[in-house]
């Protein structure tokens, strides 16, 4: 679990969580998002659902981007559990995983998922997700 201050152009934006096993896929999905031209805050990571909890905690986030499959966690049991709680409906929920079979896809409806990216993705998916969910700086 790792925490890292990374500042968009214009003034702070909102903070994203990114919850993935994958230490490499975090790393080019928080690149992606430095270079997308929003508004960002904080970027938060976490390897599971666990870790991503811990973090929702003690943290504001507006924006999770998550990965379904993961050990300890996965990204599923991450997206019930925060529907359990009242501070955490709003925020913005965007699936990133190899499984974009039509029931995942009709899962996550029942779990408000905003959008829903299927792995490998190119960059300029990644970059337009975000523009698409943040205010013009």
């Amino acid at each position: 679990m790792t925490v890292e201050a990374i500042t968009g152009r214009g003034p702070a934006g909102p903070n994203i969580l990114i919850v993935d096993d994958s230490a490499m896929m975090r790393t080019m999905i928080k690149r992606v998002a430095t270079l997308a031209g929003t508004p960002i805050g904080t970027i938060y990571e976490a390897g599971n659902g666990r870790e991503a909890l811990a973090i929702l905690e003690h943290h504001p986030v507006q924006f999770v981007f998550t990965d379904l499959n993961m050990p300890v966690m996965t990204g599923t049991e991450l997206l019930r559990e925060m529907l359990t709680r009242d501070q955490w409906r709003g925020i913005v929920r965007v699936i990133i995983s190899t499984d974009g079979s039509d029931s995942r896809r009709d899962e996550a409806k029942d779990l408000s998922v905003s959008l829903y990216v299927e792995k490998p993705f190119r960059p300029e998916e990644m970059r337009d997700v975000l523009t698409s969910l943040t205010p013009a700086p």
